[in-house]
């Protein structure tokens, strides 16, 4: 049950992620050095962009996105072609188009440069995700989060939403394939279950969450968003990441690029809009 815009509800159980061991050393989509759950970091950890634990997943991971898509054959470029994430046959669901959705309030068109109204948060395997009742998610499946305002909002809420529950989701490959689009996405599922089925059950410690801090849109057209997002980790460190969002068949849908940029570490919120649920 969410609670007020400032905090987030608490009925989400703990991802199972973190009790085998998988440890992210920064959280969007895009830059994913250790495979493992969203926006988790060692917590000795000085580095933005590796992990402490998971050593031999970090190697796969980032040797992973040079890998040609498999099975794909309409995975398309990082550039965003036209890619069609149900037309290739990789949504679960099988309607991940408009037709699908109920009408959202897309009157809103103006580039967020302040915190949006009506959002409420709630938690999601421990990290607190925004939705609204104008803008979406208007569909929530389980782990898949979907139909998303064709605004910056509705961008906003998507980058945020997808890009922690293609992570930490208990069926991370369905969200991947239904709302991941772009050249590294076939990489990241093969390195990611072949990591899996390495994991140490045993190598569960050490890992501290991080939440959404702030945002700044980077750039806006009605195709495609680029969004900024800060997130703050328990011993205070936070880090910038980009993020795309293309608008393809009727939903917002996160790029995932063949060759992720690392976050950056930032010292304030300075420039951006001060964000988060918890």
């Amino acid at each position: 049950m969410a609670e007020s815009d400032n905090r987030a509800g608490t009925d989400e159980p703990r991802s199972p992620l973190l009790r085998t061991g998988f440890v992210l050393a920064a959280a969007f989509i895009g830059f994913v050095a250790v495979i493992g759950v969203a926006v988790l970091v060692s917590s000795g950890s000085g580095s933005s962009g590796s992990a402490d634990r998971g050593g031999s997943t970090a190697s796969a991971a980032k040797t992973a996105p040079g890998q040609p898509p498999d099975g794909d054959g309409g995975e398309g470029k990082a550039s965003g072609a036209d890619e069609r994430a149900s037309g290739d046959g990789d949504d679960p669901s099988g309607d991940g188009g408009s037709s699908s959705c109920p009408q959202l309030d897309e009157r809103q068109d103006d580039v967020l440069t302040a915190a949006p109204k009506g959002v409420t948060w709630k938690l999601f395997h421990t990290v607190a995700l925004p939705s609204s009742k104008a803008a979406g998610p208007a569909v929530v499946e389980e782990d898949l989060a979907r139909c998303y305002a064709h605004t910056p909002l509705g961008a906003l809420l998507a980058t945020s939403q997808i890009s922690v529950r293609y992570l930490a989701a208990d069926d991370w490959q369905q969200v991947t394939r239904a709302q991941t689009v772009g050249a590294g996405r076939q990489s990241y599922i093969a390195a990611r279950t072949k990591s899996e089925r390495k994991a140490d059950p045993q190598d569960q410690d050490g890992a501290g969450q991080g939440q959404i801090a702030g945002f700044k849109f980077v750039t806006y057209t009605r195709g495609t968003a680029v969004i900024q997002t800060v997130w703050r980790f328990p011993d205070g460190r936070m880090q910038a990441a980009t993020t795309t969002a293309l608008w393809r068949d009727g939903d917002w849908r996160l790029e995932y690029p063949a060759d992720p940029a690392a976050p950056t570490p930032v010292d304030s919120l300075a420039g951006y809009v001060k964000w988060g649920g918890v």
